[in-house]
């Protein structure tokens, strides 16, 4: 069935594993076969590892099954190849006919590797494929990029960093390298033994041509070329080459327009040489910074241009350019620099839904009976993927086991839970781990899904194994120690996550593709889509564990690596999964979500079925107290469910618990209503149990849903929202009492190792719309990264200034995208303090510019609000009305939003406040 469904194959995860003779290629060996090797012991702690496989167990292989090594140059032979990018392929060579790559999609441009160089494309026309369960910007080729004679016997990884990579070429005669992105218009090439040689695939129009700047239209799109100040390119037929002289760099861009020329031009020869990203994590915001390195080939110009994906470009205030691209994630934009900058509020991780009184205690003491009273309470697992499922199961009850009392529960639960990991934690039983020194990588074996074979999937697996962990830290401290069975932790997560770019075991970050904003799940990428990824959710489970590992056992910078993941994969999640804005999808895609993520578009599918029950459940399991960020856009859970419903035929079946757990997110009264019809006699979802999915729901049911606008300073924090009333939730896993400051300004209380709630009102926000905060220093923003803070107002010097701004303070975000919502108004929440001054008077004036063009296309200003002469903050909102209206309302197309405040009235000053959540517009734009 799923053959049906996709054009072309993916990694093999979870249930998959029937497809691999739809792979099956010519057997040819890429290494050698595998020599018997005498085992040896490497202790880790109390626990243990084994650097060989066991007996009769596979490593990578090719599609055939013939063992494969790294595919590396000499430069490159010892450092720790990451595996899961989107790259995979020039280093994994998965099929034994292809020495070279499969496509493979760096966005805005889409590459692969070919015996004389490497080919350049820009889809800019989606396909829709599949009977309509797929879409996709297929690679073409608009061009190859090379040397004059070039015919290497295969392509070779040479360098890489975060997010790019530079493979390598080399025939006897001839060398070739080129430095190709995320996000990078440019490739930059080097090369000896030839001259510069592009073929086009057909041939092509010259819209510039200026010695070695040459300006070509192919297939529609546009590209600069650019050869060594004193060449010139010669144009013969499709293939257009250039001497190089005594100079072995030449450089093309793909242009948003012809007209781009010229910036682009400025930066052909600052050659990108590095990408890094830096991430911080202080007071609930998570901020990342994105730099590329650069290399002057001529004058002194070290800047660059990136194409930002959406789920950046809506969380950065820096500043963009008007030049965009298409790509499978939508709209691309521009910024000129070398670095941006994105912050959010961080996603809040909770060992357990705090407790609530909406859960009867000897009911959920049954359910938990079940679990720990199973004759098998793993239910069979024996390989790395379902043994973490039920480790997982298990470790979601101990909290919430504590929480009402049962103590002999959660300790017959640990004990289950230390029992099993320690058992995989030690080499030579049933359950082990084998690390792999050509690879470095370590295997978990019985493996499963190709997690030994294609090296998928790791992240998948091993997020549970350390979840697990990361639950008995909680309340076994010395067990978690690194001198315990810590030290196995740490390599999991090393093998997954690992921090470190400098270790020589494992790669950074293998699975995290820091600038796509998620993980990738195939280990050698080797498909005409590119790589993929299915269940962001599980993907997701690993951060979350990362979060609580940390937490438990004082590794903060692990800790904050995980809010850094986990917020970032959110984000990605929310626009590229559930196209929460629906401005991701192409209009001919009949979906609202998809199961899987491809380089080249995305499906509404699973690996194993087409059921939609898992097409939409694969994403959210399984669901723990790090799946509280998908409540940031409760109105895409909304319909992801009813899209659901549509297909299923009606409401949820076989994985009715998770669906239920998922919708509970949004409206919890809904998901309540369901469970309490249909809880009996259904089947839980083999990570799931009643406990756990009744705990879930009631718990939700009586605190409202999760209110992801107010976060708290730790990343172990969480806010509820029900009734007019806010839950705030905490865990503290430190050895001495804190208090958690929320953004909105409460405290909690939170005592040693412990879980602590507290409450107060829900003030009310403004009507449905996109937000954005006042910040000091004139900016509007989608997410300050500001603590709270007050501008000053100037006084209107006794004049009655009413609807004339005079000397007013102005907030501005440019470069703005929105559809404009029909029926929906602008809306505003500022707090203003006139201190004891008497009779003044702020006032508001909102304006659109909807195309960036320096004219205000609509001006909307507001009834002045009066202040009284009491020091404290008072609240002023559009609802004193409008005064004056000018010009109308239409899509915003790079446009710009200002809201601008001074006294109308008085003879002194005023403050507004910053930063908080009483510094809000919300214009009526999605």
């Amino acid at each position: 069935m799923i053959a049906e469904v996709l054009p072309v194959q993916a990694s093999l995860s979870r249930c998959a594993s029937a497809l691999t003779s739809a792979l099956v290629l010519a057997a040819v060996a890429l290494g050698p076969s595998a020599a018997p090797v005498a085992a040896a012991t490497v202790p880790a702690g109390s626990g243990s590892y084994t650097d060989t496989r066991p007996p009769g167990t596979l490593g990578p292989t090719t599609s055939t099954g013939a063992p494969v090594t790294p595919k590396l140059t000499a430069a490159a032979r010892d450092k720790p190849v990451p595996t899961n990018d989107w790259w995979s392929s020039l280093a994994y060579q998965r099929y034994g006919d292809n020495p070279y790559s499969t496509p493979m999609y760096g966005h805005p441009l889409t590459y692969q590797a070919k015996a004389s160089g490497l080919e350049v494309g820009y889809p800019t026309v989606p396909v829709i494929v599949g009977e309509g369960r797929q879409y996709e910007y297929p690679h073409r080729a608009d061009l190859t990029v090379g040397l004059s004679g070039l015919h290497s016997p295969d392509t070779r990884a040479d360098a890489w960093s975060d997010w790019t990579v530079t493979p390598y070429w080399a025939d006897g005669t001839r060398t070739f390298r080129a430095t190709i992105g995320h996000g990078m218009p440019f490739v930059y090439a080097r090369g000896s033994g030839g001259d510069a040689r592009i073929t086009t695939a057909a041939a092509p129009t010259v819209f510039a041509d200026d010695g070695n700047v040459l300006g070509i239209t192919v297939a529609g799109h546009h590209y600069a070329l650019f050869a060594p100040t004193g060449s010139d390119w010669t144009l013969s037929g499709s293939t257009i080459t250039a001497g190089l002289g005594s100079r072995d760099y030449f450089s093309l861009a793909v242009l948003p327009t012809t007209g781009a020329l010229a910036t682009y031009r400025t930066y052909a020869f600052s050659f990108v040489t590095g990408s890094r990203v830096a991430w911080q994590t202080t007071g609930g915001m998570v901020r990342a910074t994105y730099t590329l390195t650069t290399e002057a080939k001529e004058g002194t110009e070290r800047g660059t241009l990136q194409a930002l994906y959406r789920h950046q470009w809506l969380h950065t205030t820096d500043t963009l350019t008007p030049y965009t691209y298409v790509s499978p994630r939508g709209t691309m934009k521009v910024r000129e620099s070398a670095s941006f900058t994105t912050g959010r509020r961080g996603g809040g991780v909770l060992p357990a839904l705090p407790a609530s009184g909406g859960v009867d205690r000897a009911r959920l003491t049954g359910y938990l009976n079940e679990v720990v009273n199973a004759p098998d309470p793993f239910s069979g697992a024996t390989d790395t993927y379902w043994t973490g499922k039920a480790l997982g199961r298990l470790a979601q009850l101990v909290p919430v086991a504590d929480q009402i009392g049962q103590s002999a529960v959660r300790d017959r639960l640990i004990g289950l839970l230390k029992g099993r990991l320690q058992e995989w934690f030690t080499a030579g039983g049933a359950g082990q781990f084998a690390y792999d020194t050509g690879w470095k990588t370590l295997t978990g074996y019985p493996a499963s899904y190709g997690s030994d074979t294609e090296l998928n999937d790791h992240h998948f697996h091993y997020g549970y194994y350390v979840y697990a962990a990361a639950v008995v830290a909680q309340y076994d401290p010395a067990w978690a120690a690194d001198g315990a069975w810590g030290a196995m932790v740490g390599h999991l997560v090393r093998d997954t996550a690992n921090p470190s770019r400098t270790d020589s075991a494992y790669p950074f970050l293998r699975g995290f593709d820091v600038y796509a904003g998620h993980s990738w799940a195939s280990g050698h990428q080797g498909f005409a889509a590119g790589n993929n990824q299915e269940s962001s959710s599980e993907s997701v489970n690993l951060s979350a564990a990362l979060v609580l590992w940390g937490s438990a056992t004082g590794d903060t910078a692990l800790r904050d690596l995980g809010s850094y993941l986990l917020t970032t994969e959110s984000d990605a999640i929310t626009q590229y999964w559930f196209d929460a804005d629906q401005q991701v999808f192409p209009a001919s895609f009949g979906h609202d979500t998809v199961g899987m993520v491809w380089g080249s578009g995305g499906a509404y599918a699973t690996w194993w079925t087409a059921n939609p029950e898992e097409i939409h459940g694969i994403n959210v399991l399984p669901v723990t107290g790090g799946s509280l960020h998908l409540a940031r856009e409760k109105a895409a859970i909304e319909r992801n469910i009813a899209e659901m419903e549509r297909e299923n035929g009606g409401p949820a079946q076989e994985w009715r618990d998770l669906l239920w757990e998922f919708e509970s997110l949004a409206d919890p009264a809904a998901a309540k209503s369901k469970w309490d019809a249909g809880h009996t006699g259904y089947t839980p979802e083999q990570g799931e149990s009643r406990a756990h999915t009744y705990h879930w729901i009631s718990t939700l049911a009586t605190l409202g849903a999760p209110d992801t606008t107010v976060s708290g300073d730790i990343p172990t924090s969480a806010v509820f929202s029900g009734n007019g009333i806010r839950t705030y939730a905490a865990h503290n896993h430190g050895p001495a009492a804190r208090t958690v400051t929320f953004s909105d300004g409460r405290t909690l209380s939170v005592p040693a190792r412990s879980t602590a709630t507290g409450t107060g009102p829900q003030e009310p926000g403004p009507p449905a719309g996109h937000t954005f905060r006042l910040r000091t220093g004139g900016i509007l923003t989608p997410a300050t990264t500001d603590p709270a803070g007050a501008d000053t107002l100037a006084s209107a010097d006794g004049v009655n200034r009413d609807g004339t701004p005079y000397r007013q303070t102005v907030y501005e975000i440019r470069n703005v995208d929105g559809r404009l919502t029909p029926g929906a108004a602008t809306a505003f929440r500022l707090r203003v303090d006139a201190g004891e001054a008497v009779g003044l008077a702020p006032q508001v004036r909102v304006g659109y510019d909807l195309t960036g063009d320096g004219t205000f296309d609509r001006i909307e200003t507001y009834r002045y609000f009066a202040t009284d002469p009491v020091p404290g903050w008072e609240e002023y909102t559009q609802a004193v009305g409008v005064k004056a209206v000018t010009g109308g309302m239409g899509d915003l197309v790079g446009g710009t939003v200002r809201l601008e405040i001074w006294n109308a009235l008085g003879q002194a000053t005023s403050q507004v406040q910053t930063g908080t959540d009483g510094a809000v517009l919300r214009i009526p734009y999605a």
